[in-house]
């Protein structure tokens, strides 16, 4: 008899026979599948029912075919006394079980298996667990944000886990995905309106020294006191509202950017202040108190999460305060380089964007070994001086070294010409007073 005609209690028993791991938290047809992998798709025999089915087997040993007895035609009809003993008794229907509809972010591990993260991207209690064959199946990678009805723990078990996978990254599991990695990025274009009054005056004094755009990688290096985490708000708040269509003919805009906020080895208070401050951002907090594999784990499952988004046309910008910690944590910069080196601008008309605004701090262990490794990686570089937020200079930017590379790509003839002037006559004036001037142009 077929796997698929046996009653769900005894594809348990199978299972257990088999030492088949986690069989009662498997859906019906995971469980089936399990059994064929662990070498027990073979049920005939073994279910009270007679081998003589209807694909024409004998039960009879091998030894008893040489006697020479008479055997009915294949034409002629068994008793039906016989047939009915033989027969198995029907299946009955499973038994429903109750399920909830839930949709995380999965992490998955390195057994193959996986969880749904439901809020903040760590590992909690209302976690989902996520079967390896469901993830083989569906083909889900880490960073994706998965939807499905998920059912009750067992008794020994500690999770929920899912039934079925209904939907990836909001779109049907079983359809077509672009790999990050394969798609072809371009020069950041769409870029960042700062212009107007409702543009913040710190953001359009680095705008005028290195034009922002979505795609970009930019760099922060910041001293401590240096006014940081108040560029950093400004920043995503600009990217959140105040960004340029897209240039395509008669189409409108994509919806604003999904924004992520991670925070590394940060106080717990400031963690409370950024979620109070940016209510529509997803923060991400491994706080002080968190310890560094769980601080790496949440930034690897943050910057892959922003791929999937991006792969499935949206666009992202990540706020990560700091680099230099998470290298404290991961002891290899070159890793560092590699969740930096993330951001870029995708091409096609339905491609998204990952944009990256990262700190290093320069007082911190790991600060210049970051930096040396992060140079020219970036798109926009911008320093803030700490000496100037004291004197009560806002912006406190370093403006002769505050610059962005490629950005005839995002001027037109008549702004280049205006900012290669600016430059120009504010490298002639000592940090402090070209930081006011550039302060005086911008209205801050």
């Amino acid at each position: 008899m077929a796997l698929s005609d046996l009653h769900l209690a005894d594809l348990h028993e199978r299972a257990r026979e088999l030492e088949v791991p986690r069989y009662r938290m498997l859906t019906r047809d995971e469980l089936i599948e399990a059994i064929e992998e662990a070498g027990g798709g073979d049920t005939q025999g073994e279910t009270g029912g007679s081998s003589a089915d209807e694909t024409g087997g004998s039960s009879r040993s091998p030894l008893a075919s040489a006697e020479p007895t008479r055997s009915r035609p294949a034409t002629e009809e068994q008793p039906r006394e016989g047939r009915r003993r033989e027969r198995r008794p029907p299946l009955e229907p499973e038994e429903e079980v109750e399920t909830e509809e839930v949709t995380g972010v999965l992490d998955r591990m390195p057994q193959g298996y996986g969880f749904l993260r439901l809020s903040g991207l760590h590992s909690a209690e209302g976690d989902v667990y996520v079967s390896a064959s469901q993830i083989r199946r569906c083909e889900l990678r880490p960073g994706d944000e998965v939807s499905g009805p998920a059912r009750e723990p067992h008794r020994g078990e500690n999770h929920r886990a899912l039934v079925r996978v209904a939907s990836v990254n909001g779109q049907e599991p079983e359809g077509e995905r672009s790999e990050f990695e394969d798609l072809t990025p371009v020069q950041p274009h769409r870029r960042l309106l700062t212009d107007g009054a409702e543009a913040d005056p710190l953001v359009r004094a680095v705008d005028v020294l290195a034009p922002l755009a979505l795609g970009e990688r930019i760099l922060v290096l910041a001293e401590p006191r240096s006014g940081r985490t108040t560029l950093l708000r400004a920043l995503a708040r600009a990217f959140m509202k105040r960004v340029a269509p897209r240039p395509r003919l008669g189409a409108p805009s994509h919806p604003g950017p999904r924004l992520l906020i991670l925070l590394v080895d940060e106080r717990p208070e400031e963690v409370t202040e950024w979620e109070r401050a940016m209510p529509e951002a997803e923060v991400i907090a491994a706080p002080a108190d968190t310890e560094p594999r769980d601080q790496v784990r949440a930034a690897e499952l943050a910057i892959g999460h922003a791929k999937r988004r991006a792969e499935a046309g949206e666009d992202v910008v990540v706020v990560i305060d700091s680099l230099s910690r998470l290298a404290l944590g991961y002891r290899d910069t070159s890793r560092v380089k590699r969740i930096f080196g993330a951001g870029r601008e995708l091409e096609g008309e339905d491609s998204g964007s990952l944009t990256v605004i990262a700190t290093v701090l320069e007082d911190d262990e790991k600060g210049p070994e970051v930096r040396s490794a992060l140079e020219t990686t970036e798109n926009v570089l911008i320093r803030l001086d700490a000496g100037l937020a004291a004197q009560g200079v806002v912006p406190s930017l370093r403006v002769h070294e505050t610059r962005a590379s490629g950005e005839e790509q995002l001027r037109d003839e008549e702004e280049m010409a205006e900012a290669r002037a600016l430059r120009a006559e504010l490298e002639q004036l000592d940090p402090a007073e070209a930081a006011r001037v550039l302060a005086e142009r911008v209205g801050a």
